[in-house]
């Protein structure tokens, strides 16, 4: 291909709309161009790119034994309120009616049509295990759009659905797509982690992400410096390392005055005492249910793992409801003396010396002891662990980080099979429950963290596996014959051997091709310049190094191809 027939609109400014690298540098390089908040068009180069990815992906599932399939992007709604989870995802859904104004939505997943089509033509254990995958588009109507392809209202996914007889049978199946996605991640040239996370509206028994470490990551998560142990903060548990004893484990409970004063900063700088002392009390309302929920004042509360304890519509309550509870207005909550249940976190057992609200309108307690003052109280974990906590599987100390979610493999149990039907007779007859999973890869979403990890000043750094072309060919001087000449030879030899070439025969200054071979991010420059040709040479740079070698004209092909082999990550 010559560079002068693609069409690669390359940028030299940053452009505004792009706040992290890895966005700045797929506009800058010509792969994507924006329609409207969270709508991408691929460019050429983007589409060679995304279908490197997708060709990978798709290796890797037909070798794990994954059938590919493709499902409606349009579905009807009854279906979603069949399995329960039209309420807790409509808010993400586009949704519309059709002609016959029956309501349907553009699928954010697919989930329930998956289970319908096993629920058709799966009915004996003799047809199971079952693995269908699909490359399709997605929708969500995200409230903020943000960093390009990262958080869009429309993406390519692959998700796959595994149907087992049993438990132990999809814990086969979980681990063969598990080891699927580090090969995945390890050809795409990314460097994951993966970490324990919550399964959110997904459900199902536990599930791991595959994480990107990078800076603009929106997740949080935290890894243990001495152990593999790893989770979003989500679903992560931090063991206590601290006691949170101050004074006298005598003293009673004692009035202060703090008109004005609500917030665990202000009393704090008004009693001149670190927050770690204060328990915060925070009033939250399930249905009916109100519960009180105690975590250290230099905490805050996780409010997925409260819901799996008192509700998964558990929300702050109203003032009202505070009012109603504790007889005093927000910001003077306090445990002492409530009647409603009360939930506190782990890192207040034992605790004494502590402050709390007052239950009365500008008034604290000093002097509170835990065990003594609030022996009502439930101890679990309601906190989110951070850096600094304790190992929950050894002796080490957990460390933050943040990451981009590449990747999610749930092992989702029987929570569609069982509201939709997916059943099917075993070898006795009898009916059974199919035992689901559920594996999902962002593939646009790796594409730009493939950029987001792997980037420079100049521009890109592709690995060979999914650049958009792997060399790029070019002749100092255009209008050298001789040079033109040698450079034409070249990428009709390289092309011959099946090596990814792009001719960049611009007439345009020799610093102009560089920058923008650097930006795109071309693996392997090849440059034939009349003092190399001179000393019948040709000049060979890697991108990712930047090592520069000389190769003799009538070996260039060979060598080129020996770069490629060394800096391609092949099939594991």
């Amino acid at each position: 291909m010559r560079w002068s027939k693609q069409f690669i609109p390359t940028l030299r400014e940053v452009p505004q709309e792009a706040e992290i690298p890895s966005h700045q540098l797929m506009l800058r390089a010509g792969l994507i161009r924006k329609l409207s908040g969270g709508l991408y068009t691929f460019l050429p180069l983007g589409v060679r790119a995304l279908r490197k990815v997708e060709r990978i992906v798709r290796e890797e599932m037909d070798r794990a034994g994954a059938l590919e399939i493709l499902m409606p992007a349009l579905q009807p709604q009854e279906i979603w309120e069949e399995s329960g989870r039209f309420e807790v995802l409509k808010h993400v859904m586009f949704r519309m009616k059709d002609r016959q104004d029956r309501p349907m939505v553009l699928g954010p997943t697919h989930e329930e049509v998956v289970t319908g089509l096993a629920v058709n033509e799966i009915n004996s254990y003799r047809q199971l295990p079952r693995n269908f995958y699909q490359i399709q588009t997605k929708f969500r109507d995200e409230i903020r759009p943000r960093f390009g392809l990262m958080r869009a209202k429309e993406f390519i996914m692959k998700d796959a659905y595994s149907f087992d007889i049993g438990w132990d049978e999809a814990d086969v199946s979980y681990k063969a797509m598990y080891e699927a996605y580090v090969r995945i991640f390890q050809r795409c040239g990314l460097r994951v982690k993966v970490v324990e996370a919550d399964t959110g509206a997904m459900g199902g028994k536990s599930s791991h992400e595959f994480m990107v470490l990078a800076d603009a990551g929106e997740d949080g998560l935290v890894e243990c410096d001495t152990c593999s142990y790893a989770a979003n903060l989500e679903q992560a548990v931090g063991r206590v390392v601290r006691v949170l004893q101050f004074g006298d484990a005598a003293a009673v409970p004692t009035p202060v005055a703090t008109p004005n004063r609500r917030t665990i900063e202000e009393v704090s700088s008004l009693l001149k005492v670190p927050a770690a002392q204060f328990i915060k009390t925070l009033i939250y309302a399930s249905g009916d249910q109100v519960t009180a929920v105690l975590v250290p004042g230099d905490r805050e509360v996780n409010e997925i793992k409260l819901r799996k304890l008192i509700g998964a519509g558990a929300e702050l309550a109203t003032p009202e409801v505070i009012r109603q509870v504790t007889g005093a207005p927000v910001g003077f909550a306090g445990p002492i003396g409530l009647t409603i249940p009360v939930i506190a976190d782990l890192g207040l057992k034992d605790a004494y010396g502590m402050i709390t609200g007052g239950n009365q309108a500008d008034v604290h307690l000093k002097g509170v002891n835990m065990m003594r003052d609030v022996p009502q109280a439930r101890y679990e974990d309601v906190v989110n662990a951070k850096g600094g906590d304790g190992c929950p599987r050894c002796g080490g100390t957990l460390k933050e980080a943040r990451g981009i979610e590449v990747g999610h493999v749930f092992k989702l149990g029987t929570k569609y099979s069982e509201k939709l039907g997916a059943t099917f007779l075993d070898a006795q007859g009898g009916k059974q429950t199919m035992v689901m999973g559920c594996y999902g890869i962002g593939v646009t979403r790796t594409l730009q963290s493939v950029i987001e990890q792997s980037h420079d000043a100049q521009g890109i750094i592709w690995p060979v596996s999914i650049a958009p072309y792997q060399v790029a060919v070019m002749a100092i001087n255009a209008g050298h014959a001789p040079s033109v000449e040698v450079v034409e030879k070249l990428v009709e030899g390289l092309s011959a051997v099946g090596v990814d070439v792009v001719y960049d025969d611009r007439d345009e200054r020799p610093g102009v091709k560089f920058k923008d071979a650097d930006l795109v991010g071309i693996p392997v420059r090849v440059c034939v310049g009349e003092r190399s040709l001179a000393k019948g040479e040709v000049e060979i740079k890697v991108r990712k190094t930047g090592e520069v070698s000389f190769a003799p004209v009538d070996q260039a092909i060979t060598r080129v191809v020996e770069l490629i082999r060394q800096l391609d990550t092949p099939p594991v």
